[in-house]
């Protein structure tokens, strides 16, 4: 129940949000008429729209995408008849298509009423084209509907928030009806008043036709109501722990792209090494001292395949020691933790411990088993992996973050819990008990010394200032090129002559989707202010894997003794398969720098940059 009030709370926030500022004045067209009969209709249209828009987004496929595409579509040209016949009243009396028609009858007549149903389709039309901007209630919510499935309760949360949001506009038109009353009365200005708004509204459809909504608007938006959300978290959930904002190296929300979502998306949260985040009850159950029983080692049977072994079942894996770790291979979190994994399974295995990798993708890119076997054979992992992309597993665990490790004893009970990097001496702790319990003779003592190398080597979170950076326009951050991303088109992006610390610019031509960013052309380019000791990239080649030439930067200047591992010291590079690529290491003082990738072919996508 407490979540649905959240969900609610978080919608009537929206109205703080500038992303909320694109469909005002759909919903102000309606100020001065009686509220039943037109905003009330509105609201309910635009609100019931979003939530049947925002769960197929969240767990539909790519036909998804194209209707709701299409239905944008025909949702900007009716609003554009209707700013365009409150502009100029004369405009519908010139026009005879039927869909000006249907267009031309949203509008009120000079002192008439319209009718419910020309407000619920005006609702509709609104509902198909509001993308508020995602923090972290949101993104809370659609990790719900991406990753349990279409469900009454996905929907219902979804038509909560879209409650809150109906709320708070109502109160916002009734308000601007009694403004709107004042004026005409004391100022006769219906007409002025009419047109004003009429304008409104084509600046409005020409905000969302241009990406305004998505991009420069919610960047703003971002300091303006994540404070507020992350408050409610804390104050309504506190035994889920605090939730960070994208600017802090902790719970990312909303989390990785779902693929064939809508103009929203959510999902799982990525955990960070952050000393602030790894100690409370929110990383780990309880201490080595005392491990209660939190629950049963679910059936394993919804892998899509299994590497290293056959498929494995929670009664066959009775009597012995489990640890479960749940991963994707271009999380830089997990890549972090993978030595700790791999060294726990060759120290222990030998007293029966089992560790099982359940591989739950974050792009669709992690999805394909060509690439899940090449990054399992390259990462050296030897256990059995099950192969989640169904996210079947993910919810028989209920499972919230990368990495998530589950340690079960042998009765098949999960005695302990840690999600994200960090405490791995209490983890293996954790193991030397259970199998203390499970009567393992022999059990080696002392703790493993595995920290990685490469992109592996832990975070320096000392001097850490820059956050895991999404490049797809559904949750891009800090996008800096001037005009915001154009979703869905190719287009040439510039890069503005000065990057405050954090914020990121395209160059050249590039076609922008949800979860990442394609080069139309060559030469392009990605430019980052960061302050982070490693920068990585997640990308991949071009078109039937066609590798691409890039070249790197570090100030204008070749990184030399500053290049990454998959980088020579004068910045040279080919992206040739889709994984994580570590393009920055500084070897000499750590500061805020200036980074900058150039194409040299086209074709090649962008999904992330992860700091460490």
């Amino acid at each position: 129940m407490l979540l649905f009030v959240l969900a609610f709370l978080g919608g009537v926030l929206t109205i703080l949000s500038p992303c909320i500022l694109p469909v005002l004045p759909f919903v102000f067209t309606r100020a001065d008429q009686p509220f039943r009969r037109s905003g009330l209709p509105l609201l309910v249209g635009m609100a019931l729209t979003f939530t049947a828009v925002a769960t197929l987004a969240a767990v539909g496929g790519g036909w998804v995408v194209q209707a709701n595409q299409l239905g944008r579509g025909v949702a900007l040209t009716l609003l554009l008849v209707f700013g365009l016949a409150l502009l100029f009243p004369t405009f519908a009396d010139r026009l005879s298509r039927p869909f000006v028609a249907l267009g031309n009858r949203l509008t009120a007549t000079a002192g008439g009423d319209v009718s419910p149903q020309s407000s619920l389709l005006l609702g509709v039309a609104t509902g198909l084209l509001w993308a508020p901007c995602a923090g972290p209630i949101l993104g809370l919510i659609l990790t719900g509907a991406a990753l349990r499935g279409a469900n009454v309760e996905t929907s219902a949360l979804l038509l909560a928030y879209a409650a809150g949001s109906a709320v708070s506009l109502a109160a916002a038109l009734l308000l601007g009806g009694r403004v709107f009353a004042a004026l005409k009365r004391s100022l006769g200005a219906e007409e002025w008043i009419r047109r004003a708004l009429g304008g409104a509204v084509v600046l409005g459809v020409l905000a969302i036709a241009f990406g305004l909504d998505t991009g420069v608007l919610a960047r703003i938006s971002t300091a303006s109501t994540t404070r507020l959300e992350e408050a409610l978290f804390g104050g309504l959930m506190p035994e889920h722990g605090p939730t960070v904002s994208a600017g802090d190296d902790g719970v990312l929300l909303p989390g990785p792209a779902m693929a064939g979502g809508g103009a929203m998306s959510g999902g799982p949260a990525m955990m960070s090494g952050n000393p602030a985040m790894t100690g409370g009850a929110m990383m780990s159950a309880r201490g080595a001292a005392g491990l209660p029983v939190v629950g049963a080692l679910p059936a394993l049977d919804g892998a899509t395949e299994w590497l290293n072994s056959p498929p494995l079942t929670a009664d066959g894996l009775r009597g012995h020691v489990v640890v479960v770790d749940f991963w994707t291979y271009s999380c830089i979190n997990c890549l972090r933790a993978l030595p700790y994994v791999k060294a726990w399974y060759e120290k222990y295995r030998a007293q029966g411990l089992v560790v099982i990798g359940i591989h739950s993708p974050e792009f669709a890119f992690e999805k394909d088993l060509r690439n899940v076997r090449r990054e399992v054979k390259s990462l050296g992992i030897a256990y059995p992996v099950a192969v989640d992309n169904d996210y079947a597993l993910w919810r028989a665990f209920g499972n919230q973050y990368w990495p998530a490790h589950y340690f079960v004893d042998a009765q098949g009970n999960i005695r302990h819990t840690h999600f994200g990097e960090g405490e791995y001496d209490e983890s293996e702790r954790v193991i030397q008990q259970l199998l203390a319990e499970a009567g393992a003779a022999n059990t080696p003592s002392g703790f493993v010394a595995a920290a990685g190398e490469g992109a592996a080597l832990p975070s320096d979170e000392l001097h850490v200032l820059s956050p895991e950076t999404y490049i797809g326009h559904a949750r891009a951050d800090s996008f800096a090129s001037p005009g915001g991303q154009v979703p869905g088109v190719a287009h040439a992006y510039t890069v503005p002559p000065r990057l405050s610390l954090n914020e990121w610019a395209l160059d050249g031509p590039w076609t922008v989707g949800e979860e990442s960013a394609t080069s139309s052309g060559a030469p392009s380019g990605i430019v980052f202010h960061f302050q982070a000791r490693d920068l990585h990239l997640v990308l991949g080649p071009g078109p039937a894997g066609k590798p691409v030439r890039f070249r790197v930067t570090l100030d204008g200047m070749p990184p030399g003794a500053n290049h990454g591992t998959d980088v020579d010291a004068d910045g040279n590079g080919v992206v040739s398969e889709e994984r994580l690529y570590q393009l920055i290491r500084q070897s000499d003082e750590v500061r805020d720098r200036t980074f900058a990738i150039e194409f040299l072919d086209p074709g090649v996508v962008g999904y992330a940059f992860t700091f460490g």
